[in-house]
């Protein structure tokens, strides 16, 4: 069941967000050659504990870190360690948080230093594809309308969106009804009518080559079957009568 969120709750659900964002955010400007995603994952959950709230993803379903940090060809999922990156190198960082009774997710994809023509057209892409997504967060639209979009301008530029993988609804729960998919389904959940109060994690997820993936023996860590480079960006965000309200933005 879809559980439609009040104005109260999604002011709780946006100061839990915005504790991701805060996250993400020093994440992201620490991302440089010879960190370790392991130091990443550490410094992650230190800010989340400061700021009252608890790492969504550490224990959750077994999950053993705070972040999901997924290097070139992983897709999502990815476990922290004593990998350093490299110059050229794409880190898709994904933060949960529970504040409050209150889920908030999110995620970026960021360049270490200079990388390819590739790596970036990839990066810049998969971002449209979820400001293009957000748009589509108006009340009486679809879910089929967020799906489309996503698959549209992603195949445009000749790259594949994960079907493994979907986004979902949040709130009380990291994983609520409905499913969003980041393709075209036929299934009446794509059918779908947006109403106020929903929040949606909206997560598209692109591979450069197949959208087919694998899953390493950790049976946490999803990578391309080709070995080709994905990104990942993910919002929640709210229906409101007024438009779609990014709560992690």
């Amino acid at each position: 069941m879809i559980v439609l969120k009040s104005d109260r709750e999604i002011q709780i659900m946006r100061e839990s967000n915005q504790i991701v964002k805060g996250v993400l955010n020093e994440l992201s400007l620490r991302v440089e050659e010879g960190i370790t995603t392991r130091e990443l994952d550490r410094l992650a959950e230190e800010k989340i504990r400061k700021q009252g709230a608890s790492p969504a993803f550490l224990g959750y379903r077994g999950y053993p870190f705070t972040i999901c940090a997924s290097v070139n060809e992983e897709v999502v999922h990815g476990f922290p360690s004593k990998r350093r990156l490299r110059e050229g190198d794409i880190i898709s960082i994904d933060v949960g948080v529970l504040y409050q009774g209150y889920y908030g997710d999110a995620a970026v994809t960021v360049p270490v230093g200079q990388v390819s023509e590739l790596a970036r057209h990839l990066i810049a892409v998969t971002r449209e594809s979820l400001e293009l997504a957000i748009e589509k967060v108006q009340v009486g639209n679809r879910i089929f309308d967020i799906s489309a979009v996503i698959q549209d301008r992603v195949e445009s530029e000749g790259f594949s969106v994960v079907r493994d993988f979907v986004g979902h609804g949040i709130g009380r729960e990291m994983h609520e009804p409905p499913q969003i998919p980041n393709f075209r389904m036929d299934e009446s959940s794509a059918q779908i009518k947006i109403k106020p109060g929903m929040v949606l994690a909206i997560e598209p997820m692109v591979n450069v080559g197949s959208c087919e993936v694998e899953i390493l023996e950790d049976g946490w860590t999803a990578v391309t079957r080709d070995r080709s480079l994905s990104a990942h960006f993910e919002h929640s965000v709210a229906a409101t009568e007024d438009g779609p309200l990014v709560l992690s933005g």
